[in-house]
């Protein structure tokens, strides 16, 4: 279908506008807007400065080896510390929390996981459907290093064989070499973790706010105290441990924010969040503390 033409028509010209005269200013008039801007960069900065004084940063969370670039989360500190605890507990030599560290670091990354492949769960990613022991056990960081040295013990020259060789014949794993790569890291941890020296593990965080009384934060503690590092006394919000040496002194630092100890004393030492290991004269002759106000 053709279409109609359109005639276009010239818009009508107009007259050209005389160019806009320019108002000089004076130079008093031409500073107020710098003045203006000036005093809002003033009281911007204040207000940061009144910020930044009352509101200090939240402190990163997490733990390191003295004389290492090794450095881990606070969940990592605690669950290497229980599988060490747990090695000591059975008197099996350091090579064990070693082999068992490495193990961990390749399965899970050190972290309690709830999920897996297939049905693996928990620091070793142990299956229930294998036998190793019902989901809510494998998630026990304690019985799954229970079990995992349990079947360790059992390998034919553990002690001196090739670390992945050894794990992969606890694990059967689909990768049997991969638990080579963590070795270093696995052999600069454990020796912290079992050391009978002072202040050899540190950790630090921001504590929680709002954080639970004393009397509902106890049970937990003086459970895992008993489980995993001694026989607990509770007083006063303060658990002490008899008989406990510095290896339970770095479980205790590095369970610290789990539990939000502010304190732990021990043989004249003090760690807190915030300061790490500080000597203390006073804290000498006391047993191990965990301070929990």
């Amino acid at each position: 279908m053709a279409s109609t033409p359109v005639v276009s028509r010239r818009p009508p010209v107009r007259p050209a506008r005389p160019p806009a005269r320019r108002r000089r200013r004076g130079p008093g008039r031409s500073l107020v807007p710098f003045a203006v801007l000036a005093v809002l960069i003033a009281v911007v900065g204040l207000t940061w400065q009144h910020r930044t004084d009352d509101e200090a940063p939240a402190r990163a969370a997490g733990c390191s080896v003295p004389g290492s670039d090794l450095a881990l989360t606070t969940e990592q500190s605690a669950n290497a510390a229980t599988i060490a605890a747990v090695a000591r507990s059975r008197g099996l030599p350091p090579r064990a929390t070693v082999i068992a560290l490495a193990t961990a670091q390749q399965e899970s990354r050190l972290r309690n996981l709830d999920y897996g492949d297939r049905d693996s769960l928990g620091l070793f990613q142990q299956r229930p459907s294998q036998g190793w022991g019902s989901p809510e056990q494998v998630q026990d960081p304690v019985y799954a290093a229970g079990k995992f040295f349990d079947h360790l013990v059992e390998v034919p020259g553990w002690e001196t064989g090739d670390l992945t060789t050894v794990a992969d014949a606890v694990q059967r794993s689909a990768f049997p070499l991969a638990y080579r790569q963590w070795t270093g890291m696995a052999e600069s941890l454990a020796p912290v973790l079992l050391s009978d020296q002072p202040g050899q593990f540190s950790c630090s965080f921001t504590p929680a706010a709002g954080v639970a009384p004393v009397a509902e934060r106890a049970p937990a503690i003086t459970d895992a105290v008993r489980r995993e590092a001694g026989t607990p006394t509770l007083e006063d919000g303060v658990v002490s441990v008899a008989g406990a040496g510095w290896p339970e002194a770095s479980w205790a630092v590095a369970h610290a924010e789990r539990f939000q100890l502010t304190a732990v004393v021990m043989d004249g030492w003090r760690w807190t969040p915030g300061s790490g290991w500080e000597t203390t004269p006073s804290a000498f002759a006391l047993p191990l503390q965990l301070h929990l106000d």
